[in-house]
């Protein structure tokens, strides 16, 4: 079964490898994503996220750009095994050439600095998703979860900033995105901010790595009113594998099985043309069912188990998330 995976975090993590002067070596890295595990977990798309942490650094560009530089410098050196995409079209001539596609996105809308000429020029460097926060308040607005640089005591580091939406330069920002082609991610926006782009917007937008408020009520997720909106304007929402967003799964049972009680409750409510796969990968914690890509195979199985149809499984796996590609890119 194909695999199209909306969020990642090992950019992040070969960066970071980088910077420590250690020999990577993306083909057979121990990133929980590397070439060698997204064969395995027969791989047609995997997005590649742009992370830059607020809290660690005031040159988010820069390192944007940093990180950008390394990306295509792994799929330079590794093009028989996997190409950079920037339109659906690229990603068909990638299957028919029988190779991987790896699509460039943003997770921390300050990278571009507030800017409207330097989202463009991301996009120009080849960036076609990106969400509008993390979990610090920016230029654009408040993310669900916020974390305050300045707090004394780890305790006050959190606040949740949910009636908070987008400033003004984040209203911009959507009239832009949408104007180039530019996905628009809500994953890690407050609640206010998710009515701000349905208001704001008129094509699809995604949340590329949040499961059901209903099932694990954790801020990052989606309450189920967001799942109807969201699924009525043609986006989709991606998996997320994380064990805080997934919640505790019952004592017979798996963080797959628990991924797949999500899949159904978010079926339930969007409909089966809703449900995608983001497995914030890189990100997250390993635990044993869940490690890393190359477990794809054991969740479409776990799927199957759960009773899902054969049409349903490849529609989450792949064909939901490349019909909004299709779309907008």
């Amino acid at each position: 079964m194909k695999i199209v995976d909306m969020h990642c975090d090992t950019l992040s993590a070969l960066l970071s490898a980088k910077r420590q002067g250690k020999n990577f070596d993306f083909e057979n890295s121990d990133t929980q994503i590397s070439l060698s595990k997204m064969q395995a977990g027969d791989y047609l798309l995997q997005n590649f996220a742009i992370f830059v942490n607020l809290g660690e650094t005031d040159s988010p560009l820069p390192e944007a750009l940093e990180m950008i530089l390394l990306f295509e410098s792994e799929m330079e050196k590794h093009a028989d095994l996997i190409r950079p995409v920037r339109s659906y079209a690229d990603i068909e001539q990638n299957q028919a050439d029988g190779v991987m596609s790896a699509l460039l996105t943003g997770e921390e809308g300050e990278i571009t600095m507030g800017n409207p000429d330097f989202l463009d020029f991301l996009y120009k460097l080849g960036m076609r998703m990106m969400t509008l926060t993390w979990n610090y308040e920016n230029s654009l607005g408040f993310p669900n979860v916020r974390l305050d640089k300045k707090a004394s005591a780890s305790s006050d580091r959190y606040c949740l900033s949910q009636n908070k939406g987008l400033k003004e330069q984040g209203i911009v920002f959507l009239e832009e995105m949408e104007r180039l082609g530019m996905i628009i991610d809500v994953s890690h926006l407050s609640d206010a901010g998710f009515y701000d782009v349905l208001e704001h917007t008129t094509k699809p937008f995604v949340a590329s790595h949040s499961n059901a408020r209903s099932v694990c009520p954790a801020v990052r997720n989606l309450t189920d009113d967001m799942v109807r909106r969201l699924a009525e304007r043609g986006g989709i929402t991606g998996i997320n594998f994380c064990k805080e967003f997934l919640g505790k799964p019952d004592v017979s049972q798996n963080y797959l099985d628990q991924a797949v009680v999500h899949i159904k409750y978010l079926m339930n409510l969007g409909g089966e043309d809703f449900v995608a796969l983001g497995s914030d990968f890189d990100g997250i914690t390993r635990y044993h069912d869940l490690s890393d890509c190359s477990v794809m195979p054991k969740l479409v199985h776990t799927m199957k188990k759960a009773g899902l149809t054969p049409t349903q499984i490849e529609k989450i796996c792949y064909k939901n998330t490349l019909r909004v590609y299709r779309d907008l890119l």
